[in-house]
């Protein structure tokens, strides 16, 4: 009871230091409000009635390059701002295992450019999970094993397995997702997965998936319409991204069919079907 209080207590206190970072904002662009139809709003007076520019989350592309303007126009003025701003949502949302990195990681290569937002969005990933895993270790432990207690079981032994390959086991894991990345994190503490392993695996395991979203975000920033994103040159942009990407997984994956023991791991965690089950299954 007492780690889920303090836990409790730990995402208040980080939800409202981001709360008083988004209230305390420097003032925004303004706009002409609108009504449902779409139509400027005027007072009795005849004026139009202006609203400043809100920071949300955004839910679709639109929404994300919305905020991606509105973040540049405070980057103009408050660069640093910008940048704390970025980072402490990054961190909040991979500590707490928050859906919603490809957003960010697509805003940071909208605000900060392809290099720029990926080692942005690379050290903070790896920082948050890290978070993510003392988290775990602090106060769930007992929580996730109750929980999941037979992915953990069979994590626990692939990871034995694997033992004299370790890193590369776990490289495997974040290039080929065999359990969601948020349930590595939280489970390898349970593991008995070393910080220093866990903190360069993450890192460089999630380069790949970073790099995807990062150079998407930079590219979408610059599409005006659909007619830019079926270009010759978008498209080429993107089958280079894509096949930057893949590499490293290729290595990967050859590298683990000599060395890692993979047998029983299927995509997104879940086991091998035995034979028991094969034979129910064709019934």
């Amino acid at each position: 009871m007492r780690s889920i209080l303090g836990l409790i207590a730990l995402v208040g206190a980080a939800t409202f230091y981001l709360y008083l970072l988004t209230v305390f904002l420097p003032p925004g662009p303004r706009h002409a409000r609108l009504d449902e139809s779409g139509a400027p709003i005027a007072n009795e007076v005849g004026e139009l009635e202006m609203e400043e520019d809100r920071i949300h989350f955004p839910s679709d592309l639109e929404e994300l390059r919305a905020l991606a303007n509105l973040l540049k126009f405070y980057k103009a003025k408050h660069k640093v701002y910008v940048y704390v701003l970025f980072c402490s949502a990054y961190l909040y949302k991979q500590s707490f295992a928050i859906p919603g990195s490809s957003f960010l990681n697509m805003l940071a290569g909208a605000l900060f450019g392809t290099w720029t937002g990926l080692l942005i969005a690379c050290t903070m990933t790896t920082l948050g999970s890290t978070f993510c895993y003392l988290l775990s270790s602090t106060f769930g432990k007992q929580h996730v094993v109750r929980l999941f207690p037979d992915k953990v079981a069979m994590l626990q032994r692939k990871c034995e397995e694997n033992k004299s390959s370790l890193f590369f086991f776990l490289l495997f894991l974040r290039f080929f997702p065999m359990t969601p990345n948020w349930f590595l994190n939280i489970t390898s503490p349970i593991l008995n997965i070393p910080i220093p392993i866990f903190f360069f695996s993450v890192f460089i395991g999630l380069i790949p998936y970073n790099f995807i979203c990062v150079r998407t975000g930079s590219i979408l920033s610059k599409i005006s319409s659909l007619d830019d994103i079926f270009s010759w040159g978008t498209l080429l942009q993107l089958l280079v991204i894509a096949c930057v990407a893949l590499l490293p997984g290729v290595l990967i994956r050859h590298y683990s069919k000599s060395h890692l023991k993979l047998d029983g791991l299927e995509p997104n965690g879940h086991h091998a079907a035995s034979p028991a089950t094969n034979d129910r299954k064709t019934r």
